[in-house]
């Protein structure tokens, strides 16, 4: 029930596939990439992969494939995944295919693109789309790289395919100027390689293919920063020493009006001990380009302090403004030392960049916004503090995921009117605001049941019929909604166009009431969550109640609890499903009562012990952090329950 994280791989390892008919062998790779702006820069490193575990197995016609083939394969798969992304908006399915040579036809690589909305038109070079930068350059940049290409419409799925050749015989430039141009910095040498010096740039060659896969390489790596600081140094690092000698980046504040000075976020320069001198000169005025010069360069005065030791210490330097939805989010300077201008081929192409950057530092901010607010909702909507019980101690683990949004996870441990204390472990479908409403209604209202003296079967009946009510009154307000613009009216629960749907909720809630003899009567239902586990001191393990089905699904049941005693040096653990269901391949943590074997062989540690090594068994299942919230309580009988009683009794 989490979210698919931002910041990690999220593409899985190319493995070899068999396809085609009569049991011929065809290499095929294929992925599946969320609709996020890092899918691209995930499906350029698939693609790359793939090849690179081909050629390592010396399949057929991977000797045909040169450098040159293979950066035209990366440009094409991310400029296709990202008009996938922003036009779709949907999961994108990736496929990477080897066809061998068949009489003269050389070898050929096809890739395919599959979305799930075929009902959105891909984009050509010809639509008016004022951003090229965050609607990639589509079907031009496939035109220009491939053999051919072409779109397939199947049911509820729409598929581009591109097939490039195995030989230098197609998409090369055509004169010997820009093939020298495109050999010497052309994107087969990489994009963080090291750039010519000044004086053996051609700037031509940025006109043709190596601009093209600067450009798309370079989407990658800005998408992939979600800290806007990070944005401007991956920028200034990108365009020093390629495109210019120096280069300057402010950004505005983010609730900034008018009147606040935009931040130098950094300031880069092929010579690093000139940056030292340059930087003083350009702090002393901030640039802050106004709105009314457009999104095109400006050209600003050769700053004091840009001078380097070739040259004359002039040169040339143009500004942008960096914008993203139409707000203007800082402006950003190069410099070109010993030029009178700036050619037309590397302004066009910084112009196409700096709108790149002003999408990834809108994205990173957006990012950053919403991070703030899950940490204050995620406070707001948990305990400060859980109760302390007499002659019971309790240990919890709490770790959202680290996807920037509010977790669906929550807990609770409270005491009760009449010598009881109640908790509660819960994991709400989905995660951020429709999980915060969830979670801001269950917690609440468990509370309120609990006091009110409702016994723990009771409570969940009631607690059903709440989100059942409050799920059909948002699900009535939302078709009213669609149907208002012309979308389909809703049935039942049934999830509907704007992403509406049922409010399902796993819960597993309990009372424990100490005993006179220093045991503890304990009471617990489950809906829909994984079960508790009983731990005694001899090591054995057993399940402590009965699954029931989720809550906010069904309106006519009844829920059944399950009534036991703890006694001094019993304990119950309780989990959410990041628990159970963390991830090792195919294999989940639970597997085979992998959570029960865990537990038994922590027979004899004190409460705090036994969650921890619960939680390191948990991290340690796979390499990758956990992607989903992970939760667990363990309540814990004291050895010396029964003295702890008389105690509070003659105290009393």
């Amino acid at each position: 029930m989490g979210s698919i994280p931002l910041q990690r791989d999220i593409v899985q390892r190319p493995g070899i596939v068999v396809a085609g008919q009569g049991g011929d062998p065809r290499p095929a790779a294929r992925t599946s990439l969320p609709g996020i702006p890092q899918a691209s820069a995930a499906a350029r490193r698939f693609v790359r992969a793939a090849l690179t575990e081909w050629t390592a197995l010396g399949l057929p016609s991977t000797g045909e494939f040169g450098e040159r083939l293979t950066d035209d394969a990366l440009t094409v798969a991310s400029e296709l995944v990202t008009n996938a992304v922003v036009h779709a908006g949907t999961t994108v399915e990736l496929l990477l295919r080897l066809e061998d040579s068949a009489g003269p036809e050389p070898a050929a690589l096809v890739l395919e693109i599959t979305d799930h909305h075929p009902a959105r038109s891909v984009r050509d070079e010809r639509a008016d789309r004022p951003d090229p930068a965050e609607y990639g350059r589509g079907l031009q940049l496939v035109a220009t790289l491939a053999e051919s290409w072409g779109i397939t419409y199947r049911t509820g799925l729409k598929t581009v395919w591109a097939r490039l050749l195995g030989d230098d015989r197609f998409g090369l430039p055509d004169t010997p100027a820009a093939d020298d141009a495109t050999r010497r910095r052309g994107p087969r040498d990489g994009i963080l390689a090291p750039a010519a010096g000044h004086t053996a740039r051609d700037d031509a060659g940025w006109a043709g293919r190596g601009g093209l896969s600067f450009l798309a390489e370079a989407s990658g790596l800005l998408a992939g920063q979600l800290d806007e600081d990070l944005v401007a140094s991956t920028a200034g690092r990108l365009l020093v020493p390629r495109l210019a000698d120096w280069c300057a980046i402010w950004l505005e504040s983010e609730g900034g009006g008018p009147a606040s000075a935009p931040r130098l976020a950094g300031v880069w320069h092929s010579d690093e001990a000139r940056t030292a001198l340059l930087r003083p000169a350009l702090e002393k005025e901030p640039l802050r380009l106004p709105g009314s010069v457009g999104t095109g360069p400006v050209p600003i005065p050769w700053p004091g302090g840009a001078a380097t030791e070739r040259g004359d210490g002039t040169g040339a330097a143009l500004a942008h403004r960096i914008v993203s939805g139409g707000r203007t989010l800082g402006a950003l300077l190069v410099g070109r030392e010993g030029d009178d201008h700036i050619p037309d081929e590397v302004a066009a192409l910084l112009a196409d960049f700096v709108r790149r950057v002003g999408l990834a530092v809108g994205a990173a901010r957006a990012y950053t916004r919403q991070a703030t607010i899950s940490r204050i909702l995620q406070r707001g909507l948990l305990p400060s503090k859980v109760a302390e019980i007499p002659g019971v101690t309790s240990a919890l683990v709490y770790e959202p995921g680290d996807d920037g949004v509010v977790g669906g996870d929550f807990y609770d441990l409270f005491p009760c009117p009449g010598g009881r204390w109640c908790f509660v472990l819960g994991d709400v479908q989905g995660s951020g605001p429709e999980a915060a409403v969830v979670t801001g209604l269950a917690r609440p209202w468990l509370r309120l049941l609990s006091r009110e003296g409702f016994r723990v079967g009771e409570v969940l009946d009631r607690l059903n019929r709440l989100l059942l009510d409050d799920a059909m009154e948002a699900a009535e307000a939302a078709a009213l909604m669609v149907a208002a613009a012309g979308g389909q009216q809703l049935q039942g629960g049934e999830q509907i166009q704007d992403g509406t749907q049922s409010r399902f909720l796993s819960l597993l809630y309990g009372s424990l009431v100490p005993l006179p003899d220093g045991g503890v009567r304990c009471t617990v239902a489950s809906a829909g969550h994984p079960l508790p586990l009983l731990l005694r001191p001899d090591g054995s393990v057993r399940p402590a109640a009965e699954p029931q089905v989720l809550l906010g699904v069904v309106e006519d049941v009844a829920y059944d609890s399950q009534s036991f005693d703890l006694a001094p040096g019993d304990s119950l653990l309780c989990v959410t499903d990041g628990v159970t269901e963390r991830r090792s391949g195919r294999l989940m943590f639970d597997d085979g009562d992998g959570l029960a074997r865990v537990l038994a062989g922590c027979a004899g540690l004190p409460a705090a012990g036994m969650a921890d090594r619960i939680r390191r068994a948990v991290h340690a299942f796979a390499e990758r952090p956990p992607d989903d919230d992970l939760a667990l309580l363990v309540i814990q009988v004291d050895e010396d329950r029964h003295s702890a009683v008389r105690g509070s009794s003659a105290g009393e």
